[in-house]
């Protein structure tokens, strides 16, 4: 029996979120998982309810849960609240809570999305598909000292960058771990020309990469890499980096699957309790449209499957009726971009590729 914590939150939330349930019971129902949801509420939605984005009982849930499919949170309503009560502040302290200390974003351009990539055809010809693992407990945005104040010579603010060498070591290993499933490729990517921190990790890395001889490894500046990326994507297999790098090239890689719409990710626990995500946000101008792209929490459920649940024979399930239904010329409106494409809605989406894993 697996128990899954799920937790719509706000904006296109619980609708991409229904869809990824309704999969995973498809999946359930063929491959004999015993799949229990426990919904709760989160961020604004709970706000509204409770006063509070987060509370203490719903953190427990979650722990006492095997994974946990996260929708999103926030939205202008709730907007002009400060730390600590900002909504989405309850993602950063669930991360928190759960001791998530990698965030890994899976790329892939799917057949028959070519003409949905922002990206020239020459440049994704050899194909889209990797992995970016990005640090996610420390770095620039958990660095102290952090402050604003006021100076003789104007307003100053400061932000720390500050890493210690287990917390490279053990992203590291998971990102070997990885390649060495997919295609043993690992590119380490840093600012170590100009940052310290960045030359700490390098090193680190460096460490690492020699208990893995089998493991093709390289470093690349990050600027350079973030260029690399998008001219020469079929170069990639897994590639890792600092928190800070992660969240802004994880954003700009989503430009090569046709739509932001298309990238899951899964948060890894060190404790056990694994957090499952799509990259996007609440996109509360599109909410309750029935247009919102849930591919990407669909695949999140995937990812869930093969990383949390000891289910890789499901999570490929997933991926292949994904496959099938684009090749089908299925779309939603993010994706669509000829007339011959039968545009379709978020639950029927869902259904679509619920139907193929039923099949």
């Amino acid at each position: 029996m697996h128990h899954i914590a799920v937790l719509p939150g706000d904006g296109i939330g619980p609708e991409i979120t229904r869809e990824a349930v309704k999969v995973l019971k498809a999946v359930g129902e063929r491959h004999q998982l015993d799949l229990v949801f426990s919904h709760h509420l989160v961020g604004g939605a709970l706000l509204d309810a409770q006063g509070v984005a987060l509370t203490d009982e719903l953190v427990e849930a979650c722990r006492r849960s095997d994974a946990v499919l996260f929708g999103a949170v926030g939205g202008p309503k709730w907007d002009h609240l400060d730390m600590p009560d900002r909504v989405d502040h309850a993602l950063i302290r669930l991360r928190q809570e759960l001791s998530v200390y990698a965030n890994l974003r899976q790329f892939r351009l799917y057949a028959g999305l070519e003409d949905a990539s922002a990206v020239k055809s020459d440049r994704i010809a050899g194909g889209v598909d990797f992995i970016i693992l990005r640090e996610l407990s420390s770095g620039a945005y958990y660095g102290q000292p952090k402050f604003r104040e006021e100076t003789p010579r104007g307003r100053r603010a400061v932000d720390t960058i500050e890493y210690f060498d287990f917390q490279v070591e053990r992203l590291a290993r998971y990102g070997f771990e990885l390649a060495r499933q997919r295609r043993g490729k690992l590119t380490s990517m840093s600012k170590w020309n100009a940052l310290e921190s960045s030359r700490l990790w390098r090193d680190v890395v460096e460490e690492v990469a020699g208990q893995n001889p089998d493991v093709d490894t390289r470093h690349e500046i990050v600027d350079a890499g973030a260029m690399n990326l998008i001219q020469r994507p079929a170069e990639y297999d897994v590639i890792i980096m600092p928190n800070m790098f992660g969240d802004i090239l994880g954003d700009e890689a989503a430009v090569l699957t046709g739509s932001i719409g298309m990238v899951p990710s899964a948060e890894i626990s060190l404790d056990g309790t694994s957090l499952y995500e799509p990259i996007h946000g609440s996109a509360n101008d599109i909410e309750g449209k029935g247009i919102a792209n849930p591919i990407g929490m669909i695949l999140s459920a995937a990812l869930m499957l093969r990383y949390s649940l000891d289910c890789p024979d499901g999570a490929d399930v997933i991926d292949r009726a994904v496959a099938r239904v684009i090749e089908d010329g299925y779309r939603t409106a993010d994706i669509r971009r000829s007339p011959g494409q039968q545009r379709v809605s978020t639950s029927e989406m869902g259904d679509l590729v619920a139907a193929k894993i039923n099949e």
